[in-house]
């Protein structure tokens, strides 16, 4: 019995001893600071508001890095022997398609309407300057945060309409725009390379 009780202790000391490590490690750690704040405890919206966050300051920054002159760069120009580039979206249709792209998956959210230039994706045709897409990326982005911060547990998964007419909910349109972001950037890191132009979150500190 004495040994039993005496196995217990030791367990019991041991669990309270990693305990206290983990406690002291999250409280130290830079990516528990960053995912939380004890003053601002976190909720759906916020959760997915950061999200976007992230993936706009990675658009935004890459859009920034490639000069104006190569914003009608496309694979297409580099004529290697054996791709398929032939009709591909430029760098700058790139942009506008995801600013298009994120009015129209975010507007069912909220019932907003989206700008009347979104161009069934594309984007408006006219708008070429580096200053204008850019603008036109931001303000969708801004579009994106005023509609999730509508997001709460009651309306989160309530069956809504997409801007296509297919049965949707709100946290899948929440999250599909930041996922498809995500996809086009990809992309974008793929032309800046090409045009020897090392991408903003592959630089050195």
């Amino acid at each position: 019995m004495k040994k039993l009780q005496s196995s217990l202790l030791l367990t019991a000391a041991l669990y309270l001893a990693a305990a206290s490590t983990y406690a002291q490690t999250a409280k130290s750690s830079p990516a528990a600071g960053a995912s939380a704040s004890p003053s601002t405890p976190a909720t759906i919206a916020s959760a997915i508001d950061r999200e976007i966050s992230l993936v706009e300051k990675e658009v935004v920054e890459a859009a920034e890095a490639m000069p104006e002159d190569k914003f009608d760069f496309s694979p297409e120009k580099l004529n290697i022997p054996g791709s398929d580039y032939k009709g591909v979206r430029t760098f700058g249709e790139q942009l506008k398609h995801i600013a298009a792209s994120n009015y129209l998956i975010w507007s069912p959210i909220t019932g907003e309407k989206p700008p009347d230039n979104v161009n069934d994706g594309k984007g408006p045709d006219n708008m070429k300057a580096k200053a204008d897409i850019i603008k036109y990326v931001k303000d969708s982005f801004a579009f994106g945060h005023k509609s999730v911060a509508t997001l709460n547990s009651s309306n989160l998964v309530e069956p809504i309409t997409s801007r296509s007419g297919k049965p949707t909910t709100r946290l899948f349109l929440a999250t599909f725009a930041p996922a498809h972001c995500f996809d086009h950037y990809g992309q974008m890191i793929e032309y800046l390379r090409m045009s020897g132009i090392v991408p903003p979150a592959s630089r050195g500190k």
